[in-house]
């Protein structure tokens, strides 16, 4: 954010100087950036809450001409004009308390500026009026590849100096997620870059259609993802609701393994499958006839906590959750090398949470160092590994009662 406002007082300061260009141009890309911002879907978690305003942003910065006449505006022009357009429609989104949300935003007025930076000044120098036809839709889409490899790092990188996890699979994981709705955007900037060259600013209002209807679908399957994983959180509680397990117990679990999977290395859907799992893995227990005390499993014989697990597997397949969340918490209870990396994580977190629920003040070293100990043939260890180094981090703390 620091980065970010010094480069738009920079901006704003050239631009109150020199005075704008091509005013008429600038109104139509910062109503377009304004209308993305006021469709953002505030407070959702997606790696792009308002994509048509990204999109029009990135257009605007690789903007070559207007109806046949070259573009004149500069890097300052364009990041005023986004930064200034995306206040603006934020305005509603502060009224209801929402509010811009500052990271976001900054990393929009960084990325805007990158891909100025990189085609603005040659472009108003004609370095590219000679390019045409596939030359220069490539020319544009490799910008967009360069800016979307500079706005992953802008996320990834805080996020690695906040939590210490490991930068390459962060980034990699970022990428990864951006081949849906930020392959959209870019491509949608793209061709409203080229197109509003050959037919004027017209072609704005027709290209921002696909985008919307898309952005509209994305937040249907979007409930449907959280509507999704509410049932299956509600599946764990029945184990707490019944008194098998103590409140709380599977979403910390669930919380503390996903914390572990991410410093492992995990992608996004290895630990969506590793949450789901971890949330579900005592289900097998509403199977016992008597159940077992304060729903600690890891102490029972090897035999034991294999049926349960397995009766686990059973319960979830039957619920039509997806089958390699049953595979998890059939397999959480086996050998650790012979389980996969989820089942692995599920065991050791599940250990952990047992042995420092009762634990007095020193319970959570206690409890790593009896993890350590057995690491010969329970618990994996580089996993328990991974669980220090998160708890040392502290971004998770001991387990709380309730």
């Amino acid at each position: 954010p620091g980065g970010a406002g010094l480069l738009a007082l920079g901006c704003l300061a050239s631009v109150l100087v020199a005075e704008p260009v091509q005013r008429p141009v600038a109104l139509a890309f910062g109503g377009l950036v304004t209308l993305g911002e006021l469709t953002r879907r505030a407070g959702a978690e997606a790696r792009e809450a308002a994509p048509l305003g990204a999109a029009g942003a990135l257009a605007y910065a690789l903007l070559g001409d207007v109806a046949g006449q070259p573009a004149h505006h500069g890097v300052a022009q364009t990041v005023t004009v986004v930064l200034a357009a995306s206040l603006l429609g934020s305005v509603p989104h502060v009224a209801r308390g929402g509010g811009p949300v500052l990271h976001p935003l900054a990393r929009r007025v960084l990325t805007v500026g990158f891909a100025a930076v990189c085609f603005r000044p040659l472009s108003n120098q004609g370095v590219f009026d000679d390019w045409s036809g596939p030359a220069y839709a490539l020319l544009l889409l490799g910008l967009l590849a360069l800016t979307t490899l500079c706005d992953a790092v802008l996320a990834v990188a805080p996020a690695h100096a906040r939590t210490g996890w490991p930068f390459g699979p962060l980034l990699r994981e970022e990428l990864r997620g951006m081949v849906g709705i930020t392959s959209a955007v870019c491509a949608t900037g793209a061709v409203m870059a080229l197109a509003v060259s050959v037919a004027g600013l017209w072609a704005l209002p027709v290209f921002s259609v696909p985008l919307l209807l898309a952005q509209l679908s994305y937040r249907r399957y979007a409930a449907v993802r959280a509507t999704y994983r509410q049932t299956i959180a509600s599946l764990a509680r029945a184990t707490e609701i019944a008194g098998y397990t103590p409140a709380g117990h599977a979403r910390r679990v669930a919380g503390l393994g996903v914390a572990v999977g991410r410093d492992l290395g995990l992608s996004g859907a290895e630990l969506t499958v590793l949450e789901y799992a971890a949330l579900m893995h005592d289900i097998g227990q509403l199977s016992l006839v008597d159940p077992v005390p304060a729903g600690a499993t890891a102490g029972l014989p090897v035999a034991e906590q294999r049926r349960i697990a397995l009766l686990g597997g059973a319960v979830v397949r039957q619920t039509g959750v997806d089958a390699a969340v049953a595979v998890v918490v059939e397999r959480q209870a086996d050998p650790c090398r012979e389980q996969p990396v989820a089942a692995r994580i599920v065991r050791v977190v599940n250990a952990y949470e047992e042995k420092v629920r009762d634990a007095g003040p020193g319970g959570v070293l206690t409890a790593l160092e009896e993890l350590r100990l057995a690491t010969a043939g329970d618990y994996a260890p580089e996993v328990v590994e991974a669980l220090a180094r998160v708890l040392s981090r502290g971004s998770l703390t001991e387990p709380a009662a309730g």
